[in-house]
């Protein structure tokens, strides 16, 4: 609302939209952050559990999965993390600014973005899979698990982007304990149902790495249906309505100019992954099996500050919609302190213990050579993926992501051409991953250094933020 105080704003907004912007900082963002990061753990146990039980299947079999998971991840993260970020940016600065009828607007909006990003992702994937997987070094039964695994899960790709654009909608709004809710549930579905398909428990017929699949897509289609009833149920912040919509290109630039290069930033992500495992190919498939499950434990970095990322864009967002630009970088800065602490963590012991890890999923020799090397080069340094990613979800909520671009473009490249030299000029695998651990630092210090110079708003700085919180 151009001409307004923040105070008057604020006066007129839902009592959860103010809550974003008066109730104390940390606190806040942790009682948010709690139901996500619950989610994010029933999700990674979903993932894991059907990752080992696929690799109960083979070597061959987990390699194929392997192939096609950083593709999975580039869906999963474009959709919820990159356009589900824009969504839920837009909305709340909305609602941060007032704007309810655009608010309401934005949700249809964005599910019409999710629609179109959905049939792109299947039609891509059905097509071009085959030509793909083996450029990632996939050959014989590996490449054939990687393309029956593939077809299955990506001919549901428009159901895996309405389930994250409709969960981005109402986090959106602040409310992060209704996804949450869905995922859990759907969880208690997805985990059974998963092996039951594929070692044909019970009533079900064995289908092999078909089950998990169906399995996953299954859990997709019951978690939209849930979503959509509550936003059309009146008890939602935003209430979208067919009838009164009418579809406006400012809208869908308000959501694609922060979710597109959002987008940018998860390609050059999942980017990474994959060109590292092309490198990691010409080690066969034992190696990209090893590789590929312990660099499935970098991937789950990615939902666990996804938990604390959802409620910094609904904070950051709000905060900067409402005018409170101090409250949003110190929000920031908060929440990338506490992402760093978490996920170094995880990396030093992944690091200190890698064998724990691997072991879940296979006992092949070569694989947990090649897993084990992975994790204890690059795992000390989780921290600085952390710290990079909350800066970038902090950033999405500021509508400001052209340096989280550049960090990651920069990671990629250090990733790849170091990757690429090492294993030319030595044929050592721990150098490839050491050139990774490189590209991680410079993708945590690249958005450091951008959010504490001041990209954001100017001059404003840290320093100056505490004289004027002081004040």
């Amino acid at each position: 609302m151009p001409g307004l105080r923040p105070a008057v704003v604020s006066a007129r907004l839902d009592a959860r939209t103010r809550a974003l912007l008066e109730a104390p900082i940390a606190p806040t963002l942790l009682r948010l952050a709690a139901p996500n990061m619950l989610v994010m753990v029933v999700q990674a146990a979903v993932g894991l559990i059907e990752t080992y039980f696929i690799g109960k299947l083979g070597t061959d079999a987990l390699a194929g999965v392997a192939l096609v998971f950083p593709l999975v991840m580039l869906m999963q993260m474009m959709s919820a993390g990159a356009m589900g970020g824009g969504i839920a940016s837009s909305i709340a600065r909305a609602l941060g600014g007032g704007r309810r009828a655009d608010a309401d607007a934005l949700a249809l909006h964005a599910l019409v973005i999710a629609l179109g990003f959905g049939i792109a992702f299947m039609l891509a994937l059905l097509v071009g899979g085959r030509v793909l997987y083996a450029a990632m070094g996939g050959r014989g039964a590996s490449l054939d698990a990687a393309l029956t695994y593939s077809n299955w899960v990506f001919a549901g790709a428009v159901l895996v982007w309405l389930f994250n654009s409709l969960g981005a909608v109402i986090r959106g709004t602040g409310n992060m304990a209704l996804p949450a809710a869905v995922i859990c549930v759907g969880a208690l579905v997805v985990i059974p149902l998963s092996p039951a398909l594929i070692f044909g428990w019970g009533p079900f017929p064995r289908l092999g790495i078909v089950g998990g699949a169906l399995a996953l897509i299954s859990y997709y289609a019951l978690g939209s249906i849930a979503l959509a009833a509550y936003l059309w149920s009146g008890r939602s912040v935003v209430r979208p309505s067919l009838r009164t919509v009418r579809f406006r290109w400012p809208l869908f630039r308000d959501i694609l100019r922060v979710g597109a290069m959002a987008a940018l930033v998860t390609v050059s992500t999942n980017l990474t992954i994959m060109i590292g495992t092309s490198l990691v190919g010409a080690f066969g498939p034992a190696a990209i099996a090893g590789y590929g499950t312990g660099a499935r434990l970098e991937y789950l970095l990615v939902p666990l500050v996804f938990g604390l990322g959802a409620p910094l864009v609904a904070m950051v967002g709000t905060a900067i919609g409402a005018g409170e630009r101090e409250r949003a970088l110190r929000t920031a800065w908060i929440g990338a302190a506490i992402a760093l602490v978490l996920t170094e963590a995880i990396g030093l012991a992944a690091a200190a213990y890698p064998a724990a890890w691997l072991s879940l999923f296979d006992t092949n020799p070569a694989m947990l050579d090649a897993g084990s090397r992975y994790l204890r080069i690059v795992g000390p340094f989780y921290g600085m993926f952390g710290l990079a990613l909350a800066l970038y979800f902090a950033s999405q909520g500021a509508g400001r992501l052209l340096w989280p671009l550049i960090g990651n473009l920069t990671r990629l490249a250090i990733a790849a051409l170091l990757g690429w030299l090492a294993l030319g000029w030595t044929g050592e695998l721990s150098h490839v991953f050491l050139a990774q651990s490189l590209a991680l630092v410079a993708f945590g210090v690249i958005n450091a250094a951008a959010v504490a110079g001041g990209v954001w708003f100017g001059p404003l700085t840290w320093a100056a933020l505490q004289r004027r919180t002081a004040t």
